[in-house]
């Protein structure tokens, strides 16, 4: 760009001159407001990936770079939903994950439904033997209807698939009825930097859900740091959901409900008094992942899907003040 002297030494008309001026002062101006005005923390998200659901499905890309990735999910659909990225072993896909794996899962929870909890338990053993070796690799917390939420993980080159095994109402899991997606990461890294968090989340098996709960209203961007990370009772591991609450939410109900392995856990209808808002789903010990949150005043509570979140200090309420 010219600078003032050279404009000056060409002899610019001086009227001319001061509407370069102004213009420059103008453009400079709303610069610094992009940079500014969002208030408490505001990071710069390239390559944004967006993920929508309208019934059992993940509409995105096939093929997505690898390093740090903001997946901004929609959920269009009239279901509670949530995306979790698995690492299947070498070979193994997402039919693997319906006709192998899913089979077992519906037909358990067919049994403890009915009552029969041991033979519900006892049809795990029908897993194929490679089920052990899938990683959870983080993901969305789960979405409430027409809610839009951004989570942010770092996910290495290779193959993944994508699931949600929220359940319908007779019991039948997401991932039976297609809500499963393969998932390709590049060798090509997306460039993107890790993101700067105003709250810190810590999560583990021994401590619980640890976090400063003193939030004010405004734009926020959590990091989830898994300090360690097991397999629960419901064969699942932690993870971090951010919930809406009101003065009338069934908090007992709405723990429950957090437990898949319980005959009315993660099953259609969710919970009506309280609105699901995302987070970061299970991920392995040491790694961090990020979500971001526009929190208004009230009442909400972060949760872990596990069984007995309360006592494992993993359900805890917390005031946004204006």
């Amino acid at each position: 760009m010219k600078t003032i002297k050279a404009l000056i030494d060409q002899k610019i008309p001086l009227k001319l001159l001061l509407i370069i001026l102004c213009s420059l002062t103008i453009l400079s101006c709303k610069s610094e407001k992009k940079q500014t005005e969002a208030g408490v923390v505001e990071e710069e998200k390239e390559n944004v990936i967006e993920i929508i659901t309208e019934n059992m499905d993940f509409q995105m890309q096939d093929t997505i770079p690898s390093g740090w990735n903001t997946f901004r999910y929609k959920n269009l659909s009239p279901q509670t939903h949530f995306f979790l990225v698995d690492k299947y072993p070498e070979g193994k896909t997402s039919e693997d994950a319906e006709k192998l794996v899913g089979p077992v899962f519906d037909q358990a929870m067919k049994l403890i439904m009915e009552g029969k909890i041991e033979e519900g338990y006892a049809e795990f053993a029908n897993l194929p033997e490679w089920f052990g070796e899938v990683l959870f690799m983080g993901g969305s917390g789960l979405l409430s209807p027409g809610q839009v939420a951004e989570t942010t993980i770092k996910l290495a080159p290779g193959k993944y698939i994508l699931e949600c095994y929220v359940k319908m109402s007779n019991g039948k899991f997401h991932t039976s009825m297609g809500m499963t997606k393969d998932l390709v990461v590049s060798q090509e890294n997306s460039g993107n930097k890790e993101l700067k968090a105003d709250i810190d989340v810590a999560i583990s098996s021994t401590a619980g859900i640890e976090f400063n709960d003193t939030i004010s209203a405004g734009n926020h961007i959590f990091s989830v740091y898994y300090k360690d990370q097991i397999a629960h009772e419901n064969f699942v591991g932690h993870d971090i959901n951010l919930v809406k609450l009101n003065q009338n939410s069934d908090l007992e109900l709405l723990e429950i409900w957090m437990n898949w392995a319980e005959p009315k856990g993660l099953i259609e209808p969710a919970p009506a008094d309280v609105i699901f808002l995302g987070g970061v789903n299970d991920m392995p010990e040491g790694s961090t992942g990020y979500f971001t949150a526009e929190l208004k005043p009230g009442k909400y509570a972060l949760i872990s899907e596990v069984p007995g979140a309360s006592a494992k200090n993993m359900f805890k309420i917390f005031t946004v003040s204006d």
